[in-house]
């Protein structure tokens, strides 16, 4: 009995858990909310983990690139959020490699406090959410370099493909005119047109 009780002392937690949230969960802030932040034990390092957030009305709240501060604070900028109850659900990769992921729900509610942006994110350079109205970093849902680079070179396909007919076609009249003009001196007579 004695091993027993030296065995089941306080759990190990071998798992990066959500240690505190703005908004936290269960928490009621202010609508206008624009950056949430999420706590955790030490994450990997390299990885980027994922913040996705449903309004009210059961859409999804367009969340910006999260980021890493100090190996253990998430911090990602969303539209400014309404009224009503919201869903967060998120996933890390603690630095022991395992993945984390989970949700918690928040209300946003006038007359409530409103949420403070941790001091943690204040000094990131957090990328706007994409709504969808032209300030996104995607084109036709890839990323901007890479859209740029593939638009390029369709047109530089695009242009030679039309030099190259161009060409073909000069090219092919010529020798029809050189052709024309060496029956007309091998037969002494001018061709009809």
């Amino acid at each position: 009995m004695g091993v027993l009780l030296c065995l089941s002392g306080n759990p190990a937690y071998a798992h990066t858990a959500l240690k505190d949230a703005t908004p936290g969960p269960g928490a009621k802030v202010a609508p206008g909310a624009d950056v949430v932040a999420l706590t955790f034990g030490r994450l990997k390092s390299g990885t980027t983990p994922k913040i996705s957030l449903i309004g009210p009305d059961g859409t999804a709240v367009p969340v910006g690139q999260p980021a890493v501060a100090d190996d253990s604070v998430v911090c990602a900028a969303v539209t400014p959020l309404r009224a009503g109850v919201n869903t967060l659900s998120y996933t890390v990769i603690s630095a022991d490699g395992d993945k984390q992921a989970s949700a918690f729900q928040f209300e946003v509610a006038d007359g409530a406090e409103k949420a403070a942006t941790p001091s943690a994110c204040r000094d990131l350079s957090l990328s706007a959410p994409d709504t969808g109205s032209g300030g996104s970093d995607t084109i036709l849902g890839l990323d901007r370099t890479t859209a740029l680079l593939v638009f390029s070179a369709a047109g530089v396909l695009a242009v030679g493909g039309g030099v190259l007919t161009v060409r073909t076609k000069r090219r092919t009249r010529h020798t029809r005119s050189t052709a024309d003009a060496e029956r007309e001196r091998h037969s002494g007579t001018p061709e009809a047109s």
